[in-house]
């Protein structure tokens, strides 16, 4: 015969259908989104109702992503420079997308403060554009 299986201690508890003991969260400390604390805005009340897609910002950088993936398949075709600059154009969007969503909608796009995001994403976009237009064209290449 086997022991009894002690009952777990006072702290912990049991999830059903799970062998092994968890310890429970606290009761007095509130879930918080990650998107709530984005540019140091702290919730004033309680945790409000997760809503799916999430952020607007999201959807901004899978647009991004899908045209800066339509850009490469214009460079890996033959024009370059229109990809380049279709890429770069991405990065721009990119960064009014930041500049005109709030925090909590601002989602992936949102990495650090507002003003470096859109000074990096501007910045990276307009170099892109400027070197496709800049750089001579190489005869017999």
């Amino acid at each position: 015969m086997t022991d009894p299986v002690p009952d777990p201690p006072l702290d912990e508890h049991v999830e059903p259908g799970r062998d092994e003991a968890w310890i429970a969260p606290p009761e007095s400390v509130p879930p918080i989104s990650a998107e709530d604390l984005v540019d140091g805005d702290h919730p004033e009340h309680g945790p409000q109702e997760r809503r799916y897609p999430s952020t607007i910002g999201g959807a901004f950088y899978i647009g991004v992503l899908l045209v800066t993936l339509g850009g490469l398949v214009v460079v890996a075709t033959g024009d370059w420079r229109a990809g380049i600059r279709i890429m770069g154009g991405a990065l721009i969007a990119a960064s009014v997308a930041r500049l005109l969503l709030s925090p909590r909608d601002a989602g992936m796009l949102a990495v650090r403060n507002k003003a470096l995001d859109m000074a990096l994403l501007a910045g990276l976009g307009a170099a892109l554009i400027f070197l496709a237009t800049s750089i001579p064209d190489q005869p017999g290449l």
